[in-house]
């Protein structure tokens, strides 16, 4: 499991997460099946889990146990399947919500500027759209505003319009292809991080990451039981403030809503002021775990 991902905040979400050992839990985000693997291990004879993922490749690490449940879709549909074979509700809901090291390594899914490949970044291989797809047909202004939204690219402008004049050329197929039409906006002193900006945000995109997760914690936030815990580990500052937003108030926006007695009427309380980090030593043993943010919130 450690070759396909290594897990952040194993121990610091999983000792959050699971309460009742007897209980029904969901790992949205399966992947490599570390953190659901340690689910496992917590949990007693008649706990039970539920683990999600739209990556066929990680179907192949599911484990043969009585206990567990695979569902091949994405984590969105979370209170379909939880009324499926929960219909009592969950205990506990965990998301880690980064790409998986399997995916960012196998050269042919185009994940990462590291390679030379097909620029694909489904993280569904039978879907529809490519990240080749988004830069052969989005107009400049809807290149633009992915890049600055998604990635927050520094002069997202100026990359969306090299790209639409790049392939009037030819058309932007491959990764080497994105890194030729765009060229003249890498910082040479800072290329690898702005590649990424523009890697986050075109594979945002192309698997509409923030309306998946929009939908999948409204879907989580009633499929809990009273006192169940939501755990999300986020990556980026957008999914962060979303997570957030959430549990604070009940919508992404962060819009308090309250009843005729003052009360609000968000399902879940947040459970710390301040996300849970890495500690020093886990980000020098595995360098993604940098960025990553741990929240926990408890339904009303």
């Amino acid at each position: 499991m450690s070759e396909y991902h290594n897990p952040v905040l194993l121990d610091e979400s999983i000792g959050r997460l699971v309460t009742n050992t007897s209980g029904n839990y969901a790992d949205a985000t399966f992947g490599g099946g570390s953190h659901s693997a340690e689910i496992l291990r917590r949990l007693g004879a008649e706990g039970r889990l539920m683990a999600f993922d739209r990556d066929a490749d990680a179907a192949a690490n599911a484990p043969s146990d009585p206990r567990f449940i695979f569902v091949h879709n994405n984590f969105r549909f979370i209170h379909n399947y939880t009324l499926q074979y929960f219909p009592e509700g969950l205990d506990g809901i965990l998301a880690d919500l980064g790409v998986s090291s399997h995916q960012f390594d196998t050269a042919e899914r185009g994940f990462s500027f590291r390679f030379s490949a097909p620029l694909d970044m489904r993280m569904n291989v039978q879907g529809d759209m490519t990240a080749a797809d988004i830069v052969g047909s989005y107009t400049q202004k809807e290149l633009e505003k992915i890049l600055y939204v998604y990635g927050e690219v520094e002069n997202a402008d100026k990359v969306a319009g090299l790209i639409v004049a790049a392939r009037q050329q030819k058309a932007i197929l491959t990764t080497d292809d994105l890194h030729d039409a765009i060229a003249a906006a890498l910082p040479s002193f800072a290329e690898h991080k702005y590649l990424a900006k523009v890697y986050q945000a075109l594979r945002i995109e192309v698997n509409q990451e923030m309306r998946s997760l929009e939908k999948f914690l409204e879907g989580a936030s009633v499929s809990l039981r009273k006192g169940g815990r939501l755990v999300v580990i986020t990556y980026h500052s957008l999914e962060d403030r979303m997570v957030k937003n959430y549990f604070r108030s009940g919508n992404i926006e962060g819009n308090i809503e309250k009843d005729a007695f003052g009360r609000s009427l968000a399902p879940l309380k947040p459970l710390g002021s301040k996300p849970v980090l890495p500690s020093e030593e886990e980000i020098s043993s595995n360098t993604r775990a940098r960025s990553a943010k741990l929240r926990v919130a408890e339904k009303l």
